[in-house]
């Protein structure tokens, strides 16, 4: 049976961005809360060598949209990677949310058999279309999900794995 390269993309980036937008409302409140700035919770990282917070955002919703692009070989929507509060990582999802709403189910169809080419460290990589979707954009995308939510934890914000999970039904 073929895969949906819609059902297996675009729904599943759309609740990935609904967890990022959870994470910013818990984050927002636990600086409230705490009285701290929230933009040094933007700036947290986990390590000194791995990206900030913002960071994660940033690759998750690059992430989101270059996969659809690549995918259907056209072009995404280009962000700068210059946010530092919360408000504007709100509205850098909410702009990977209306570039995904123009995608409609038919655009990819027959995407499965697309070739993908990747040139990481200038090193060449072809994927198949539905192998660069499971081997490669979801990994990465739920990659910076998942360390967007440990910063959060480390940093003492009270989410969960409900959280990350989302709404189930």
């Amino acid at each position: 049976m073929p895969i949906s390269m819609y059902r297996s993309t675009v729904p599943v980036f759309r609740r990935g961005l609904e967890t990022l937008k959870t994470y910013l409302d818990k984050a927002e409140a636990f600086a409230i809360e705490k009285s701290i700035d929230s933009t040094d919770l933007v700036a947290a990282r986990l390590s000194s060598d791995m990206l900030p917070f913002s960071g994660q955002y940033q690759r998750a919703t690059d992430t989101a949209k270059l996969a659809i692009a690549r995918l259907t070989a056209s072009e995404a929507p280009k962000f700068e990677d210059n946010e530092t509060t919360i408000t504007e990582l709100r509205a850098r999802v909410a702009k990977t949310e209306a570039y995904l709403a123009t995608i409609a189910p038919a655009v990819l169809e027959g995407t499965e058999t697309q070739e993908i080419t990747l040139s990481p460290g200038g090193n060449k990589i072809a994927f198949r279309g539905d192998e660069y979707v499971m081997t490669f954009a979801l990994p990465n995308f739920f990659f910076h999900l998942a360390t967007a939510h440990a910063i959060l934890r480390n940093r003492g914000v009270p989410i969960g794995k409900m959280d990350y999970l989302g709404r189930l039904a």
